[in-house]
């Protein structure tokens, strides 16, 4: 099985702010874990979530892990991304789009706030 993931953001007018997503798609697919790795955004960016599994198939998947770069359940998260998810199995029968959990609690989540907060009080001084 060729398992390629299109990791998904709200996304926005300002590039800098979707160039997060693209440069964390790079340093997965460095990793080797993954043929095909692509940065997907909701909406104000391209390419769209269809756009980006399709470019997902058309390189080889046969399953796509779907990552939602987001840190709370909300409404994209637990209604728009599953319907994303139904559309495009439904465009591509004999791929699997795995919808997997995002970002949200995880329990390496109170590191990085720990480090950010850090940095900051670093930065204050």
């Amino acid at each position: 099985m060729t398992t390629a993931v299109q990791l998904i953001a709200h996304g926005s007018r300002r590039a800098a702010a979707n160039d997060d997503l693209e440069t964390l798609a790079g340093l997965l697919r460095d990793t080797g874990r993954y043929p095909y790795v692509i940065a997907s955004f909701l909406e104000l960016a391209e390419p769209s979530i269809p756009q980006g599994g399709r470019l997902c198939v058309g390189a080889g998947a046969d399953e796509v892990l779907l990552l939602p770069f987001f840190l709370s359940p909300g409404r994209h998260v637990v209604e728009d991304l599953a319907r994303y998810q139904s559309e495009l199995a439904a465009e591509f029968p004999d791929v699997r789009f795995q919808l997997c959990p995002h970002l949200g609690l995880h329990p390496l989540m109170i590191e990085i706030v720990l480090q950010r907060l850090q940095e900051g009080q670093q930065e204050g001084r």
